[in-house]
């Protein structure tokens, strides 16, 4: 296949996707631009700014930024409206849920196709990123009774700042799950991408009746009126340790409920290992997204002696991997591609990590491979400026960006150990992760190593993710504040119980962790 032959599939171009989702929620989408939901109506206000999409550079449309006080009085309508919403019968809030997911789920493929132009995601990632968050909820909807028990809804909403890259699975999800709970939701639109696909989600949410505000603005303007403002019940977050860490200094005296979840220097350790067939497949799919996940392994840490079978393993798996334009295709009836990855966020990030990888080479570490843009799939001439070819370092420098901070792109680092309690000490390199795995034959000796690994969740020879319905997610050190979530986890985070209560999280007093994570 040439370049010059392939094409946007008809019916997926921007332009038609985007005339589509007004056409369903023409209250929501201006003509060149995105409006805002306050107090249950679309609002165009604030100033616009347009957005870029990754996939080829293009314009998509204007995301309004609202001021500070057009979000203080958004924060004020909606704690009115949660205190209506937690005397809400839980069968009405059910049924409300219920039917903004059925009218998602009609909507879906346009969701997904949003994602594909605002986030770069190939197309069965972006329709599992949709297909998770519904289907996760149709379960918090069914356990939901059980989980509430005697628990009582927050004094007041839950505002939600979380990162770009899965919209669907992770905010629009969580949000649901809250209203579920009794509380009224605020939700800040990610300034870097995915703004289309709330838009619509949440018109479709609010057609039911849910108290739902979205709002889309600078972190620095806003920040003060989400995390700090008096009305607000719990703040949920997820994004990188650097904004993370100003989020958590803005909570410092307010007491209030709080889930953090920050990045973390995911590592795969190997250790007195042999089975490197079951190893290959996890390898690739590790590559999803070009790694832009907060579950996803950017780290593996090999035994010396081992160094040469797991490059053996390794190299092939990085070299076969496709990425490019997630909707182009050579003829007009050819499904879309099936792609490991598309764009990395934007231009700019692409640049960040060719820079980092330029900056651990000048500090020693030793390519192994580096994949090239002539590899991937792209429409003759279109901008590949956010697109970033796999790669694979040796022993990154002790000084480089690399060797003690999470890249969130297709860039892996590889580290030898030569004793068990180097491979801990590299394994742990960022002080807390979210996930880690070790791939060791003993998997007596694997749950011993296991114990000493600082990341929430250890898989043993096999990768750990977020999970989804009953499985609880959270961090240790510094990857994680506040409540955990997941399963009863988030209903419990996002409700009163019992006085005096524990719940489970990292908190400055203590940190309590589920029994079996």
């Amino acid at each position: 296949m040439t370049a010059t032959s392939l094409h946007v599939k008809p019916g997926t171009e921007w332009a038609a996707v985007l005339g589509r989702s007004a056409e369903r929620a023409p209250e929501a989408f201006g003509a060149d631009r995105l409006h805002n939901l306050v107090d249950g109506s679309w609002r165009p206000i604030g100033d616009p700014e347009t957005l870029v999409s990754p996939v080829d550079g293009s314009k998509l449309i204007g995301l309004p930024k609202v001021s500070a006080g057009e979000a203080q009085h958004a924060v004020l309508a909606a704690a009115a409206a949660h205190r209506e919403w937690a005397t809400t019968p839980v069968a009405e809030r059910k049924a409300r849920v219920s039917a903004a997911v059925d009218a998602m789920a009609d909507a879906r493929d346009d969701l997904a196709l949003l994602l594909a132009w605002e986030i770069g995601k190939p197309w069965k990632l972006a329709c599992a990123d949709v297909d998770r968050a519904l289907d996760g909820v149709r379960w918090y909807v069914e356990e939901i009774d059980g989980m509430l028990g005697d628990r009582t809804p927050l004094d007041g909403p839950v505002s939600n700042i979380a990162s770009w890259n899965y919209p669907m699975s992770v905010l629009v999800h969580a949000e649901l799950v809250q209203l579920l709970a009794g509380n009224a939701v605020v939700a800040k639109t990610p300034s870097q991408g995915g703004a289309a696909c709330l838009t619509l989600a949440h018109a479709l949410m609010a057609r039911e009746g849910l108290p739902v505000t979205l709002l889309s603005g600078g972190g620095a303007e806003l920040s003060s009126v989400l995390v700090r403002s008096p009305e607000v019940g719990a703040l949920a977050f997820v994004g990188g340790r650097s904004n993370g860490g100003k989020v958590a200094a803005g909570l410092l005296d307010t007491g209030k409920r709080h889930m953090l979840e920050q990045e973390g220097l995911n590592a795969w350790g190997i250790w007195e290992f042999s089975d490197w067939d079951g190893l290959a497949a996890h390898l690739k799919k590790g590559f999803e997204y070009g790694k832009q996940r907060c579950t996803a392994y950017p780290r593996y840490v090999v035994q010396r002696e081992l160094v040469d079978q797991f490059l053996a393993t390794y190299l092939p798996v990085v070299q076969s991997l496709r990425f490019g334009h997630p909707l182009a295709v050579e003829h007009d009836d050819d499904e879309l591609p099936v792609l490991d990855f598309g764009p990395v966020i934007s231009a700019g990030k692409a640049a960040e990590l060719r820079d980092r990888v330029a900056d651990s080479l000048h500090r020693g570490a030793v390519p192994l491979w580096r994949g090239s843009l002539a590899d991937g799939r792209f429409i003759a001439g279109q901008d590949t400026s956010a697109y970033v070819a796999p790669a694979a370092l040796l022993s990154p420098g002790g000084a480089s960006a690399l060797m003690h901070s999470e890249p969130f792109g297709p860039v892996d680092t590889i580290v030898v150990v030569d004793s068990e309690a180097e491979l801990l000490a590299q394994m742990n390199a960022s002080n807390g992760a979210l996930v880690a795995s070790l791939a060791c034959d003993d998997e007596d000796k694997a749950h011993r190593l296991a114990r000493e690994v600082q990341a929430f969740k250890v898989g043993i020879n096999k990768p750990r993710s977020r999970g989804d319905r009953a499985e609880p997610f959270g961090g240790r050190g510094a990857s994680w504040l506040g409540c955990f979530v997941g399963g009863e986890l988030l209903v419990q985070a996002v409700t009163q119980g019992p006085e005096g209560e524990l719940l489970y999280g990292n908190f400055p007093e203590h940190s309590r962790y589920p029994a079996s994570i």
